[in-house]
């Protein structure tokens, strides 16, 4: 049997929702970063609201974006592989995620997928997934969280 080749990227964007799944993403792709030196750029996007200018400041959420942010770079200088924790503000995430992996001319855009269901019990998948794998210039992969115990 073969060996399992991990895929090969320059550079990657990290996509950082601030849930339970960023760490393991953000360890997923250090992991095969690794071997090939890859850069790595982990992004928070707060979504402004069209009622505020863009440039709002976001004081108010500071402690908890600084914790998310924190966290990404903690998994990586665990793993010894340098990373870019990155906060935009934006009037949409998945332009923002899309518009960050253009500019850092990535080759790799990762985001996380909560498992969760909406009233009525339809898989849910939110509106920032499916604008990225329309609009992304570079491979995206999602990585789903596991359904949690006693999930139907």
């Amino acid at each position: 049997m073969s060996e399992l080749i991990a895929p090969a990227f320059r550079r990657a964007v990290i996509a950082l929702a601030g849930g339970p799944g960023d760490a393991r993403i953000v360890r997923l792709v250090a992991e095969l970063a690794k071997p090939s030196h890859a850069e790595l750029a982990a992004v928070h996007v707060v979504e402004i609201g069209w009622s505020l200018p863009l440039d709002a400041d976001v004081a108010g959420q500071s402690d908890r974006v600084q914790q998310i942010l924190d966290a990404a770079e903690a998994v990586t200088e665990e793993m010894k592989v340098p990373l870019d924790a990155v906060l935009l503000q934006a009037r949409d995430v998945g332009a923002a995620l899309v518009d960050e992996a253009m500019e850092r001319d990535a080759d790799l855009l990762v985001l996380g997928l909560p498992y969760r269901k909406r009233f009525g019990g339809d898989f849910a998948i939110g509106r920032t997934i499916p604008y990225v794998l329309k609009n992304a210039p570079c491979a995206v992969w999602v990585v789903r969280e596991p359904k949690a115990e006693g999930q139907p």
